[in-house]
């Protein structure tokens, strides 16, 4: 048991009481289950009593405060009603200003049939002790039932954990898992929910410090920064904070026609083209002939390389034909490589037409931060990115220096559609919104959530500091999990989110005019990001033919020149 005793209030007691309180908060931690006896009978210093033990953080539930004053029960009301110490705390008055024998003691209970009230819950006797009013305990539970009452709340906007929508009559419609969840445990301890009008996260989270708000039920990282400000309840739920990016687009269509077969194949096909050509005219020649075609033709290197090039591109077979029988067998070969080569081919550059290959796309965090250029985050992102820039990791703090402020999940997920950039945020939060307002009408989704997370961690509410009814909203928090229930409400409005968005895609795409004709048109038919690949070479090749075809009537030009100087 720790005693306080001090009967008159000065200007030094502050600076005392601070120095007890200290020593009591050690005490404390040392064992929760803590009697605190305070005597005093001036209402000064227990006015200033209650403020320290609650900004040094000494009662929690578990201790037992009793205060023992010559104050009257009038005296005591303003104490009772207005700090929180002797409001929600475990504490009662034992009042000695009587003057029979017995002396009474009172507890505030905060929540009763009758409303907020001064209850006389037992009284003290030198010769017989404590006597328990009957139905009354000595340090009565106090959240057990709330009987009806309005308990204040904060929370925003954060789907699919809190939604809200406005009804009939202008009346805030609330849903959402962590709603859902609130709802379950409000109707267990009868309470109502009021939910404290706010207008940033940064204001939830104060409201809660300042005990304004009895609870945030809405999911928070827990995050060693944020302990120092309030405290956590039951970790509900494990969610991960991961990134959401748009898909890599197609890669350059003018490569198209390279893309079927790999660099490898197309350099050892190269390297044939180049060395049969020139094998079969080594086997011509060591047979000593000068006859290449069996129509006398005068054998050429240059003939024999353009025959074969026809052959490999699927041309005709040349009108000549090799007399000697093993060099018809080496034309063999080369026409038997130029079908499986030319089938090979064409099987893939329709495959790669049809069904383009996508570059990879980021996954992990060192991708992330190396292919995008700038991350986005909520306004509660600051708080990451001043955690991000001190760790000692140069990944961390490079994705610390890349994050950037958003107002809204909305404005970084379009512009991770628009931009080359990533949006960081809750995991359960980015796949509700991508499926509501990032799915296009044939089911596929403009984003993608990687497949690594940024920083798995616990979530849990906030409440204040050694909140007095954390055990009691602990216990029927840890309930609903274990029931199945919070997993089963994510799913349902995951499933109904996305089956609300097929619908609006298909009532939109019903109203537009010749809208199926145009997506049948835009399935079945390669436009000209598809296939310019083939005009560019077509453009090259007449490019080159005209440089060649230009060549050549410079060299007649100069051969016309020559012979007339000759008979000149």
């Amino acid at each position: 048991m720790l005693q306080l005793v001090d009967g008159n209030y000065n200007a030094n007691t502050t600076h005392h009481l601070s120095q007890m309180v200290a020593v009591f908060r050690q005490v404390r931690r040392l064992s929760r289950c803590t009697v605190v006896l305070v005597v005093s009978h001036d209402s000064q210093f227990l006015a200033a009593f209650a403020k320290w033990s609650m900004k040094s953080r000494l009662l929690v539930w578990a201790t037992r405060l009793l205060v023992a004053t010559r104050l009257t029960l009038p005296q005591l009301q303003p104490l009772l009603t207005f700090y929180w110490t002797y409001t929600m705390m475990n504490a009662a008055f034992l009042s000695l200003n009587h003057v029979s024998s017995s002396y009474p003691v009172f507890s505030y209970l905060p929540y009763t049939p009758a409303g907020p009230q001064v209850v006389h819950v037992a009284s003290w006797t030198p010769l017989l002790g404590v006597i328990v009013t009957e139905g009354h305990m000595l340090f009565p539970e106090k959240f057990s039932n709330f009987y009806g009452s309005q308990v204040n709340v904060t929370a925003l906007p954060f789907a699919p954990f809190w939604e809200e929508q406005k009804g009939t009559g202008n009346i805030t419609l609330y849903s959402g898992t962590d709603y859902y969840t609130l709802a379950a445990i409000a109707s267990a301890l009868n309470f109502t929910i009021y939910v404290v009008p706010t207008s940033s996260w940064a204001e939830v989270t104060r409201l809660v410090e300042e005990r304004v708000s009895f609870i945030a039920p809405v999911i928070h990282n827990v995050m060693p920064h944020r302990s120092e400000k309030y405290d956590f309840s039951f970790v509900y739920e494990y969610v991960s904070m991961d990134f959401s990016m748009a898909p890599p687009g197609l890669q350059a269509q003018w490569k198209a026609l390279y893309y079927p077969l790999s660099s490898n194949v197309w350099l050892y096909t190269l390297l044939a083209l180049l060395v049969m050509p020139f094998v079969l005219f080594i086997a011509i020649r060591m047979k000593h002939t000068n006859i290449y075609y069996s129509s006398g033709s005068t054998l050429e290197i240059g003939e024999v390389f353009h025959d074969m090039t026809g052959m490999l591109l699927g041309q005709n077979l040349p009108p000549r034909l090799p007399k000697i029988s093993s060099s018809r067998i080496l034309v063999a070969t080369w026409l038997v490589f130029a079908i499986v080569f030319t089938s090979a081919y064409r099987g893939n550059l329709t495959a790669s037409l049809t069904l383009p290959k996508y570059p990879p796309r980021p996954e992990t965090l060192p991708q992330l931060v190396n292919s995008v250029k700038r991350i986005t985050m909520q306004p509660f992102g600051r708080e990451f990115k001043n955690f991000f820039s001190k760790s000692e990791s140069p990944l961390f703090q490079k994705l610390a220096y890349l994050i950037n402020i958003v107002p809204t999940l909305m404005d970084g997920q379009n512009q991770a559609i628009v931009k080359n950039q990533a949006h960081l945020d809750n995991r359960r939060y980015q796949l509700y919104n991508i499926a509501k307002r990032f799915t296009r009408r044939d089911g596929s989704e403009m984003l993608y959530i990687g497949r690594e997370s940024i920083m798995p961690g616990q979530s849990a509410w906030p409440l204040p500091h050694d909140a007095p009814y954390t055990d009691v909203i602990d216990r029927h928090l840890m309930a609903v999990i274990e029931a199945g229930m919070y997993e089963k409400w994510a799913s349902d409005l995951l499933f109904k989110v996305q089956q609300e968005s097929r619908i609006k895609l298909r009532q939109q795409q019903q109203n537009e005019q010749h809208s199926d004709a145009q997506v049948k048109e835009d399935t079945l038919s390669l436009s000209i990001s598809h296939m310019q690949g083939a005009f560019m070479l077509l453009l090259l090749c007449l490019i080159f033919a005209s440089l060649v075809f230009i060549c050549e009537l410079n060299a007649t030009g100069l051969r016309h020149k020559g012979h007339c100087s000759i008979f000149q």
